[in-house]
């Protein structure tokens, strides 16, 4: 499940914005004179006749301007009554020292909180990596769903594995008993279901 997460050929956030909405318009900025163009896609768009707001990660490690412009944009969307649609694939948050700088951590939480008290219909649905904070702090509660080619964790099998002092050899060994695999995170009621690649995420 990790490695299909992780691989290159897997369809990014672009590939599902693009078959779910019939146009785009982009929203950048975080109001504090940064941007994340490269880690999170965020604006409104159409679909079947309706307006949809979406806040997408790209696959890269989000950075704390992302996450600002994540939050300003769901709670302009709860603001106007309009539906959230949030696509997680991440490794996890920048935790550089500029990272560390620009608020990372204030950051996160800021979403979190915007998500949660959020009005509007919030849907998620991870799409690849689901790492750490800097995946879940997108994830709607109550309304989130996995594709086939994902995996949603506390942490990096990898780290997870260092941090127990376990060899490389058992990082598989760790991440079967992390239980992050789409069918597993059904079973443990972290996500509502597995939408297939013909389906349509749902809403409300």
């Amino acid at each position: 499940a990790v490695r299909r997460a992780r691989s290159p050929e897997r369809p990014r956030a672009t590939a599902y914005l693009d078959a779910y909405l019939t146009s785009r318009v982009t929203i950048g900025g975080d109001r504090c004179g940064g941007t994340d163009p490269d880690g999170m896609l965020c604006g409104f768009g159409e679909h079947e006749g309706r307006t949809v707001a979406y806040a997408a990660q790209t696959g890269t490690a989000t950075r704390p301007a992302g996450y600002r412009t994540a939050a300003r944009l769901v709670r302009l969307a709860d603001r106007l009554g309009i539906p959230v649609l949030t696509l997680v694939d991440t490794p996890g948050a920048a935790n550089d020292a500029e990272a560390e700088r620009q608020g990372a951590g204030a950051a996160i939480a800021d979403l979190f909180g915007a998500v949660a008290a959020a009005r509007t219909p919030v849907t998620t649905l991870v799409v690849g990596e689901g790492g750490s904070g800097g995946a879940l702090a997108l994830a709607a509660p109550g309304n989130t769903w996995a594709t086939p080619d994902s995996y949603f964790s506390v942490i990096a099998p990898e780290l997870a594995a260092a941090i127990l002092k376990r060899p490389p050899r058992e990082v598989e060994t760790t991440a079967d008993q992390l239980r992050i695999r789409p069918q597993d995170l059904v079973e443990l009621g972290v996500v509502r279901g597995v939408v297939g690649p013909a389906d349509r995420a749902p809403h409300g």
